[in-house]
Order: C-alpha cells, then structure tokens, then sequence
C-alpha cells in the first residue's frame, strides 16, 4: 500500500506536465490509463497458468471494474475539472472514513478508539498539509458541485474496498486485474468517444506521449499490483489509511524539485499522519486480541 501511493503521489508532477499543454485532455489520459492497464495485464496473463473464471464471477469482475477503475477516476478527473485541486485534495481525504463506516456496516469490522483516532490524526496532518494549496485558487467553475462528484469518487473506491475485500482472494491479482480494467475500458471509451475524436493526435509531442505512458506503466499497473497485494492481506480501513501518504509523498517531491519548501509545520503534519497509519495499521480488527505489546495477534480457533 505504501509503494501504491509513493507511486501515485510521485506520479502528480508528470500528470500535470502531461495536461498542461491541452492537448491531452483529463479524459483522454483516463482512457490511456484504464486501456493501457488492461493490454498490460492481458498480455501478462499469456505468461501466467491460465485461470477460469465462471460468467458469474466476470459479471462480478465487471462490478469491482466499476467501482474500484470506472466510476473512481472518472468522477475524479471530471470533479477536478469543475473544483479546484486544493478543495478536491481535501475531499480525497474523506475516503479512510468512509472505508471505516463502510466496513463497520457491511463487514461489522468494529471501530476502536485507536483505529477512530489514527484516522483522525492522519486527516489532521492531510489538511495541515493542503490547506495552503487552497489560499488564493480560483480555478473552480462549479466548487459545489466538483466537491460532490469528487465525494462521489471516494465513495466508489470505499465501496469497492469492503464488498470485494474477500472475493479478490479467490482468483490471482492477474486475473482480477484484466477483467476489472477491461470493463473500465468498456465503459469509458464509448463516453469520452467525442474527446477520442476530437484531439489533434498529431499536436502530442514526444514528452507528452512518454509522461503518459509512464503514468500507464507506474501509476496505474504496478500501482494496482501494490494495491491488490495489499487489499489482499490488510483490513479495509488499513487500505483506506494509506491514502494520506499521497500529500507527504506530493509535499516531499515539491520540496526536492524547488516548487515547495519546508516548514516546521510541515514537519508536524508528516509525524501525525505516520502515526496515524501506524495507530490504525496496528489496531485489532473482530477476532483478534493484543499482546503484551499491544500488537494485534489472532485468536485460536
């Protein structure tokens, strides 16, 4: 989960190069990533034992595409686009929460005082971190309605997050991969057909192409690898906490390129939300009791 969102957390300099010229439209490079990913994973799974998925488990591949690839990055991308960064940034921060609410209800994966307030020391830490990028952006022709499409985003990926926790377990991360970014692609390419139509192919330059394409390579299939073994072996909430490395990884980046610079309380908005991820990493789910040293260890059946 950490590779997963240094990944994507390094990744935000090369998407913005790869936007800034116009050219590539936010939806254009959605359908890269969601197309790109699936021909990746399908000419992977050539090399791999072959594995057979009954019509009813693809149907329910097709679900996880939905929520985990279509509906989570689309409804970014266009949130994005009518909001401002920083105020959409803010939004992603929900998304732990809600994957805590949603497990609670759906899993009945209990709420801990630790878990409840490593989330909140993470959130604390996420918003001392952007809130300075809010200052002074005007870049919003709908806020309101960005922020709930954005919202929107967070809740698909919650939602995804609980209900496929333990179907995933069932086929290998090849499998489920190249059916859930095949449906994406399914969906989003027939949608976004008049963006496909409409851009000058010939006006992307060389750069734009090999920015695209790394985001593809790293920010999209090695990131969803990272995210599968991790959904695989962690909690839900665990999942959703890592989210809040991504401002870190964003602030880090920034500071090393000359764009940002460090403060002190910079400083502190790291420490919270490292010790958040290790406060709800470490917090015992249902069935579980702690040790000594109050690690989590499970109990004997």
């Amino acid at each position: 989960m950490f590779g997963a969102n240094l990944t994507w957390g390094l990744m935000a300099p090369i998407v913005k190069l790869v936007l800034a010229s116009g050219v590539i439209a936010p939806l254009l490079l959605v359908d890269f990533r969601m197309a790109g990913a699936a021909c990746l994973f399908w000419l992977t799974s050539l090399f791999l034992p072959r594995e057979h998925v009954p019509w009813r488990d693809v149907l329910r591949l097709f679900g996880a595409g939905m929520l985990g690839v279509c509906f989570n990055q689309g409804c970014f991308i266009v949130g994005v686009s009518l909001t401002s960064p920083g105020e959409a940034s803010l939004v992603t921060t929900t998304m732990p929460m809600w994957v805590m609410f949603l497990a609670w209800v759906i899993l009945g994966e209990p709420i801990s005082l630790k878990k409840a307030g490593g989330i909140a020391l993470g959130a604390a830490g996420a918003l001392i971190l952007m809130l300075g990028s809010i200052a002074g952006s005007s870049d919003a022709s709908n806020p309101a309605l960005g922020d709930v499409i954005v919202l929107c985003a967070q809740l698909s990926y919650a939602l995804y997050l609980t209900l496929y926790r333990n179907f995933i377990k069932k086929y290998s991360l090849v499998t489920i991969m190249k059916w859930m970014f095949l449906a994406a692609t399914i969906v989003s390419i027939p949608v976004s057909s008049p963006v496909i139509i409409s851009t000058d192919w010939s006006a992307i330059t060389v750069a734009e192409w090999i920015g695209a394409a790394s985001v593809v390579l790293f920010a999209t299939y090695i990131a969803y690898i990272c995210i599968m073994i991790g959904q695989k072996n962690l909690r839900p909430t665990v999942v959703g906490m890592y989210n809040y490395i991504q401002p870190v990884v964003a602030t880090c980046a920034g500071i090393w390129l000359g764009i940002d610079s460090f403060t002190l309380l910079k400083g502190v908005a790291v420490i919270l939300i490292f010790t958040g991820v290790w406060l709800v990493t470490v917090s015992p789910a249902r069935g579980e009791v702690c040790d000594e040293h109050g690690n989590p260890a499970r109990l004997a059946r």
